[in-house]
């Protein structure tokens, strides 16, 4: 039974929004398809196609059917494909080992969903406040991704409390819907403000830039996304790319840069970081070991109010020299020790000398 616990399903996933760009043709649709699986291969990373659905003759009304001034009556009527088409580019999605996936648009197009076995569900933007078709989304409890797009807070309250209350997997996308957006309206701040606001849900970014495909990734990636998605497109048989559509070397590109971001950021944002030798190695280095100010007799013992007046801390730390880091109070110079001369584990008793693995690490470090 899936649950909001299996929101992993979305860490760190692509999406690849192909939308309308197959033009309604199966051919061009399945060379979108493999040209970007390709690229997601070779960066091996884990990408979902996303295709829209919509029953078109149904979807329109019929007074409006094949009114050319309105763009998206035309476009959603010039990109009609039958269902065995889809069905043909969802088996090709999963041949290639990436994720079918899809946004309906009406309610028939969720059952196509079911029907091609969809693992996620994306609602888009515009239709964050359709209850009707959003509650047959959810009846169907796949993982659902929204993208917030104008969405106010109380329409993204709502449907996260709706996703809540049905334990269904939600992420929630940041999204500006201009298309194309340019760099100084993508605001990335909304990363920090969605995962405030909703911190048991997997956060991301649905972007539209067109200028760069690379520090957008870096800043989200930083601010705490971990699903991404942008439109998809091919230079191919002379169609138009429109500027907010990614071609395959541009995502290319994308991919690189969350592998850098994962680089950079390490991967650990929920517990302490390993510390590498190298990086102790160095550090050690510029710890002051303790060295004796003057000729000392066996039996003195160490405390924290005589230890200025016999002892000062320099550089460099020896091995197995006691650091600044060793608090002594209590153990006894067991060992004559001259002026100048750095106090090492072999001339005390207590803790350290005692103790064979702390021992070794106080050996084993410094010049």
């Amino acid at each position: 039974m899936i649950s909001q616990r299996d929101k992993e399903l979305f860490e760190n996933l692509f999406v690849l929004e192909l939308a309308n760009n197959h033009w309604g043709k199966l051919d061009r649709g399945l060379k979108i398809i493999r040209d970007h699986a390709m690229i997601v291969r070779f960066n091996n990373v884990k990408a979902a196609i996303k295709l829209q659905f919509r029953d078109v003759d149904r979807f329109i009304h019929p007074e409006f059917k094949g009114n050319c001034e309105q763009r998206y009556i035309k476009k959603t009527e010039d990109t009609k494909l039958i269902k065995a088409d889809f069905a043909r580019m969802v088996s090709e999605i999963k041949y290639l080992s990436c994720i079918p996936m899809a946004t309906p648009f009406d309610e028939a197009s969720v059952d196509l969903c079911v029907e091609f076995d969809m693992p996620l569900i994306k609602i888009a933007s515009s239709d964050i406040n359709d209850w009707p078709l959003i509650e047959k989304i959810a009846s169907t409890r796949r993982p659902t991704i929204i993208s917030s797009g104008g969405a106010s807070e109380k329409d993204l309250d709502d449907i996260v409390s709706f996703y809540e209350k049905r334990d269904i997997p939600l992420a929630i996308n940041h999204c500006v819907s201009l298309y194309p957006s340019e760099d100084c309206q993508l605001d990335l701040d909304q990363i920090d403000y969605l995962r405030a606001r909703y911190s048991d849900h997997i956060i991301g970014l649905s972007t539209h830039e067109y200028q760069d495909w690379h520090s957008s990734m870096l800043i989200s990636y930083g601010k705490g996304a971990r699903t991404w998605e942008r439109h998809i497109d091919i230079d191919y048989e002379g169609m138009p790319v429109s500027p907010y559509c990614s071609l395959p070397n541009q995502c290319d590109l994308w991919y690189k840069a969350l592998h850098k971001a994962v680089e950079m950021c390490g991967g650990r944002s929920y517990s302490r970081r390993i510390i590498s030798k190298k990086e102790i190695e160095y550090l050690d280095a510029l710890v002051r070991g303790v060295y004796a100010k003057h000729p000392m007799k066996p039996g003195y013992v160490f405390n924290k109010d005589s230890f200025e007046k016999n002892f000062y801390l320099a550089i460099p730390l020896r091995k197995g020299q006691l650091s600044c880091r060793e608090v002594m109070n209590g153990e006894q110079l067991t060992a004559e020790i001259n002026g100048d001369e750095p106090l090492t584990i072999n001339h005390i008793d207590g803790p350290y000398s005692e103790n064979q693995s702390l021992k070794n690490l106080i050996l084993n470090r410094g010049l």
